[in-house]
């Protein structure tokens, strides 16, 4: 960046200007004659070391213990309550764009950032621009172990290993040291070592690889770890490439295995500021391992810039961008990243949404019940209403029932009133009626007797 922009806090028209001038004059990460070397399909293995025994530990111990590694060594250990998506991670990895050192989604560039991980691994014994940088000269990986640990030469020689090219030692040895080792201030140390050999910087499954003890050694000089992890993160999605710049537009970032760097200016939106056409010029070439005879001055050089840093100062406007930035990301040439489909697209800020809070999400879902309550009481009181409807039909039938109950009882008693006068009637006749008549009328008063008799066996 140019001397009137290093080592201050630099306005946001001032940066704009500078930025969109150097894109214009060098141009972009990638030219239309770049020929990408990336697959259509990235096939990413997830396997990670277990943490359980080391997050058995880490529960175990007590607050006094628990504040010594944060106050030391930052906010790691809240990593083990994160469930790693290995589905979603696999996706991801396909939107990596390593011309520009960022996710791409359509029209969108998404990074993660210094900034981000700073406040997420938050320690205050770090100064941000004190960064970790590979000395040239440094003790030997047994003489660190021994500086870490506070063991024999004799039992770290035992105890390192051999996994392809790096040297390393196993998790179990660090591990029985954790739990009986005398000094507890040591025990701590270990604990960090392994934390970030197994969780942070993993390379061997079970083992904690040499570099990660050179960054531990270098922490006690309050460097930050931020970049690191950041280059690492960026190294692990890159293919390899080898950088030729010694002056940078971009910021480049020392891991402990290699180096790489990125454009901050590419993402503004993410911080709410306007988005303004960045400067990404051979940004693609960043990226070299710490291996060769030029490496050495590579990272000098990078140690340097970051002694004469700039920051962005500029007002929180919201995610808008300049027309000069919407031309030109229209016509930017990525790498080879999937392209999106128009078929059943839908807007950005669909998925872009925010989470809402714990406090909203219990009101919701209270909400969805109370509506659920609301549903069923409905239905019940309609229930309620055809019940009452069935019960007056009920009624009026039983009334019904009645009635008839009561006319039957009443022609019962008629049909015996009825036989008792044609008894009458009968010996009457036997006195001084006619025989053909008298039959004529029993069989008459017979018939009737039998009809109601079966009237009332009816009912």
């Amino acid at each position: 960046m140019e001397n009137e922009l290093l080592n201050r806090v630099e306005g946001n028209a001032n940066v704009h200007r500078w930025s969109e001038h150097t894109q214009l004059e060098k141009g972009d990460s990638i030219t239309i004659r770049y020929m990408s070397e990336l697959s259509d399909y990235t096939r990413i293995s997830v396997t990670q070391n277990n943490l359980q025994e080391l997050k058995a530990i880490w529960d175990q111990w007590g607050n006094e213990t628990k504040q010594s590694f944060y106050s030391k060594y930052g906010d790691l250990p809240y990593l083990f309550d994160i469930q790693v998506d290995k589905s979603l991670f696999r996706v991801l990895a396909q939107f990596w764009n390593p011309a520009y050192s960022c996710f791409t989604f359509g029209e969108v560039d998404l990074v993660l950032t210094v900034e981000e991980y700073t406040a997420l691994l938050r320690c205050s014994r770090f100064q941000c621009d004190r960064i970790y940088s590979r000395a040239a000269c440094v003790p030997t990986f047994g003489k660190k172990l021994m500086i870490i640990t506070g063991m024999s030469e004799q039992w770290i020689n035992n105890k390192i290993k051999e996994k392809g090219e790096s040297k390393c030692i196993p998790w179990g040895a660090l591990k029985d040291l954790i739990q009986s080792h005398p000094d507890g201030g040591k025990r701590v140390d270990i604990f960090a070592l392994s934390l970030y050999g197994l969780m942070v910087f993993p390379k061997a499954l079970g083992y904690v690889d040499e570099a990660t003890t050179d960054l531990l050694h270098q922490l006690s000089k309050q460097v930050t770890f931020v970049p690191a992890i950041l280059a690492e993160t960026f190294r692990s999605l890159n293919a390899c490439r080898r950088a030729s710049a010694d002056s940078f537009d971009w910021v480049p970032l020392l891991g402990i295995w290699g180096a790489i760097g990125y454009a901050p200016l590419l993402v503004l939106r993410q911080h709410g500021l306007r988005q303004f056409i960045p400067t990404a010029y051979e940004l693609v070439q960043s990226e070299f391992a710490y291996k060769g005879d030029d490496y050495k001055r590579k990272v000098s050089d990078i140690s340097s810039a970051w002694n004469k840093t700039c920051r962005l100062k500029g007002v929180a406007i919201g995610p808008t961008t300049t027309p000069e930035y919407v031309e030109w990301r229209g016509r930017r040439i990525n790498d080879n990243i999937p392209r999106p489909s128009v078929e059943g697209a839908r807007p950005i800020e669909e998925y872009l949404q925010v989470m809402p809070s714990e406090l909203e999400i219990m009101k919701q879902e209270f909400e969805r019940k109370n509506l659920e309550l609301e549903k069923r009481i409905a239905k019940l009181e309609e229930e309620k209403i055809y019940l009452s409807l069935d019960v007056d039909v009920q009624k009026r039938e039983v009334e019904k029932e009645r009635k008839e109950k009561r006319k039957i009882e009443e022609d019962r008693d008629d049909l015996k009133e009825h036989y008792k006068k044609a008894q009458v009637s009968l010996k009457k006749a036997r006195i001084g009626g006619s025989s053909n008549q008298l039959q004529k009328e029993v069989r008459e008063e017979k018939s009737k007797a039998e009809y109601w008799e079966r009237k009332f066996q009816e009912i």
